[in-house]
């Protein structure tokens, strides 16, 4: 039991915040509803925590995020070509893009996004309490967003994303209320999110199912819990903490898997079947010439336009020559393809320097910054490569069709 003195204290600070009480097997929960951007919240959670109250806190973060918070170095010794390589690039500019939002954030209301959770970890740390971070891997939910989501609403929500990377304007009243009340990730959405079901109940239900899993798992030998999360998930987070029967294990394991790929990549099967049967038509039916006129139309057309983003993303020649000589064969497998090489040669010949990872969050809010820095300059190579070839794909592919149908 909490002493009275210790209790009288945390009163006094639980009384002008959003919060919830549960208790469950032997362990009292304390849920504080903070607001991301409010110094309030962070002097709350400093308040809570001095109280002496608590014998372990739990915050709303995962250790990607708990790392960026306390660690801003920690860009500058990522491994660039290792994320190509592991195909983690759109992943890395999603996290790039939350980056950036948060920057103009912190820089139109002189407060870091967060800050309520990094002073939770920091004053719990002090007084040498046990700290658990409840939130599910940023990443994941990323990637379960994106499996439930159409073609079109992953089109548009990669476009949210990518024009948080570019504009620099400041952020409305609207959107800074609802994230006082809200959460980070859905804010960082924008409106996307209130227009798609899939995605808030990824974005948000998930994780309050995911968080009570993990303050179930995770309490240890403690009897008093702090758990510091959003002002967003304080109702649902509480009602599944009291309410769910389901062993936590079991739980935390559904929310951390997804679908499992098919073994057998179809989609490139039947690109690659209807290329290279397309030539072979193309020489059986015309000879030699009809043949290598569809060969020589297929490789200009992805050649040149994969080779032209990679220009216009500002790619070393070598870089546009790669992007020019795989562009062709990128239906054939996807490890060639154009816009994962190219920017792996513009990496390794233009290596990033420790300066240019120190900078990029201020040069991504430029256009100028963007060809100026070698890491914001290494992820225009692969998109605009990859959308070049893209396109080609398509112009190639009809063009072929219709000389063999013609």
């Amino acid at each position: 039991m909490i002493e009275a003195t210790a209790q009288s204290a945390l009163d006094a600070v639980l009384a002008g915040q959003p919060h919830a009480i549960v208790e469950r097997d032997g362990v009292r929960y304390t849920l504080l509803g903070t607001a991301h951007v409010s110094l309030a919240s962070v002097e709350a959670v400093r308040d809570a925590i001095d109280s002496g109250a608590f014998d372990a806190v739990a915050v709303e973060l995962d250790p990607q995020r708990l790392q960026a918070l306390t660690d801003p170095d920690a860009l500058a010794r990522l491994d660039l070509v290792q994320v190509i390589r592991t195909g983690k690039t759109a992943l890395f500019a999603a996290n790039l893009a939350l980056a950036a939002y948060q920057r103009r954030l912190a820089e139109q209301l002189g407060i870091e996004p967060g800050a309520e959770l990094k002073r939770a970890v920091l004053e719990a740390r002090q007084r040498e309490l046990p700290v658990h971070l409840i939130d599910r891997d940023v990443g994941l939910t990323f990637k379960r967003a994106n499996n439930r989501l159409g073609w079109w609403s992953r089109a548009k929500l990669g476009g949210g994303l990518m024009a948080a990377l570019f504009v620099d304007e400041e952020v409305g009243a609207d959107e800074i209320e609802k994230l006082k009340q809200g959460d980070m990730l859905e804010s960082s959405f924008g409106e996307f999110a209130s227009d798609s079901p899939e995605l808030y109940e990824t974005v948000i239900a998930e994780r309050d199912r995911y968080m009570a899993a993990r303050l179930r798992e995770t309490h240890g030998d403690a009897r008093e819990v702090l758990a510091v999360v959003g002002a967003g998930h304080l109702q649902g987070l509480a009602r599944h903490l009291k309410d769910e029967v389901r062993a936590p294990d079991t739980i935390r394991e559904e929310l951390e898997s997804l679908p499992k790929k098919s073994d057998v990549p179809w989609f490139t099967i039947l690109l690659a079947v209807f290329v290279l049967g397309g030539f072979a038509w193309g020489f059986w039916r015309g000879g030699i010439d009809v043949g290598s006129d569809l060969l020589l139309q297929w490789v200009l057309a992805t050649g040149v336009l994969g080779a032209i983003g990679c220009a216009i993303a500002g790619g070393h020649p070598l870089s546009i020559l790669v992007a020019f000589v795989a562009s062709p064969i990128t239906p054939l497998h996807p490890a060639l393809a154009s816009g994962t090489l190219s920017a792996l040669t513009e990496a390794w010949i233009r290596k990033p320097t420790y300066a240019d990872f120190m900078a990029l969050r201020d040069d991504v809010q430029s256009w100028r910054g963007w060809w100026r820095n070698r890491v914001a300059r290494v992820l225009l190579n692969f998109f605009l490569t990859s959308l070049g070839t893209a396109i080609g794909v398509w112009t190639g592919g009809l063009r072929m069709l219709g000389k063999l149908v013609g």
